[in-house]
């Protein structure tokens, strides 16, 4: 072998290589959410569901029950997170109320406290009436509600997600 013979690939050209192969591998891992996004709108979401939520005999007059249920958007892999609840009013006869258990502010489940009448935020002290009517603290609404129906003696939700403000009760 030569004392002066260059090697087949000069160390200057073979890092330009490696520079140009890594930025085209990281390019197209962040790329990736990009065209998730743009194509995502392509793909129709999923149709909302009634979820019976049981008799209308066990749910009390003038008490606040919570009811956990399946959500019917749950992936394999969600485990115990695909379990979610709601909280059930009956007014009276088969009139209802049915609240999302998740706060207005940012979504931390909130407990009931039958006795003072009043669910309660542990996050930022976000506070409801029995009535799902926002009482005090950060919450900028009050509870989201479900809408519900009462069929053969069974209460039923629509649901499939979570509600929000741009939802018509």
């Amino acid at each position: 072998m030569e004392a002066n013979a260059e090697p087949k690939m000069p160390r200057r050209n073979m890092l330009a290589w490696l520079s140009v192969l890594l930025g085209g591998i990281g390019a197209a891992l962040a790329g990736v959410p990009i065209v998730g996004y743009l194509l995502g709108a392509l793909v129709k979401p999923k149709a909302d569901v009634d979820i019976t939520l049981g008799p209308v005999e066990q749910f009390p007059v003038g008490e606040t029950t919570m009811v956990t249920f399946a959500n019917p958007l749950r992936q394999q892999w969600d485990g115990m997170t695909a379990n979610t609840a709601v909280y059930v009013r009956r007014l009276q006869g088969e009139q209802f109320e049915v609240f999302a258990v998740n706060c207005t502010h940012l979504g931390c489940p909130v407990s009931w406290f039958p006795q003072s009448g009043l669910f309660m935020c542990p996050c930022h002290g976000g506070v409801y009436y029995a009535d799902g009517n926002r009482a005090s603290g950060p919450p900028p609404e009050g509870l989201y509600r479900y809408p519900w129906k009462v069929a053969g003696g069974q209460l039923s939700i629509t649901g499939g997600h979570l509600p929000t403000l741009q939802d018509p009760v």
